[in-house]
């Protein structure tokens, strides 16, 4: 008899007190392929239903279109934005591959199919209206054509102060803005200069100053829990432990990318399961 079901790709489950798999005869077996691939076939059924669902329930424009933004998960950052159809969000969907509709060659394109920076896909959302789109990933390498790791990196503020300067300084979060001081802090370092040093260059210059302040500013937002102080106190604290913490990373060559990265790794795992996998 010829089956029509989709193959099955998962290995089918063993139950001990079956007759069905303790019966010799091959038709027994048969039978219970066959209703294997039937209950994996209706799964997947289910699943293009659901996003068919989904699908129905964007707010396409007149021309079968939405706008289509890729965002980093780790960073925040608005990597790029594009345009999106109904097959390109599905193709996004199955692949986990970041991919748009092209209105100038009116045809689907996966950021990264030519140059291999694909946008790796962690997360699809929807706005309040349904007629956005936001693709939560992570990018292999740069994300714009011109080698810029996203593509807004001109600010308006910028051009207004100074039009005559064209200047590339990407849209940066708190953290990262930050990051990029002490780092640009961390390369004066090597040259000299006159003057009283800022204190980032003092900290970047002297490894127990920098290690005694990580030690006192912790205990300090410790006392903030303990001695029931205000959450201003503890905001405040935090901020100081960040900072110098982020002075000691940029030392390492570590970005704070990194340190995020490895948080989001570990939401799946319960702490002692991480505590475990460090000490082996």
């Amino acid at each position: 008899m010829t089956i029509s079901y989709s193959p099955c790709f998962r290995p089918l489950k063993v139950f001990p007190r079956s007759n069905l798999i303790h019966s010799s005869s091959t038709q027994t077996f048969k039978r219970y392929n066959v209703v294997a691939c039937m209950k994996k076939s209706h799964e997947d059924i289910s699943l293009e239903a659901k996003v068919d669902f989904l699908l129905d329930n964007v707010k396409w424009d007149d021309k079968g279109l939405a706008v289509a933004i890729a965002q980093n998960v780790d960073t925040g950052a608005v990597l790029m934005q594009g345009f999106a159809n109904r097959e390109a969000l599905s193709t996004t969907i199955s692949s986990r591959k970041a991919t748009f509709y092209s209105r100038s060659r009116s045809s689907l394109w996966t950021k990264g199919e030519t140059s291999n920076n694909f946008i790796n896909v962690f997360d699809v959302f929807l706005d309040c209206d349904r007629d956005s789109i936001i693709y939560l990933g992570k990018p292999d390498g740069p994300t714009c054509h011109t080698g810029s790791e996203t593509c807004y990196y001109t600010s308006v503020d910028g051009i207004l102060k100074n039009p005559e300067v064209e200047k590339n300084e990407l849209a940066m979060t708190t953290l990262y803005a930050l990051e990029s001081t002490i780092n640009e802090r961390k390369a004066e370092t090597s040259s000299s200069s006159s003057g009283k040093p800022s204190w980032t260059k003092r900290l970047l210059l002297d490894d127990k100053l920098l290690c005694s302040k990580i030690r006192e500013e912790a205990d300090e937002l410790c006392r903030t829990l303990e001695e029931n102080e205000d959450k201003g106190r503890t905001a405040s604290e935090m901020a100081d432990v960040l900072y110098h913490a982020m002075v000691l990373l940029s030392l390492r060559g570590v970005k704070i990318e990194e340190v995020l990265q490895v948080l989001r790794q570990r939401f799946s795992k319960s702490g002692i399961e991480e505590k475990n996998s460090r000490k082996s």
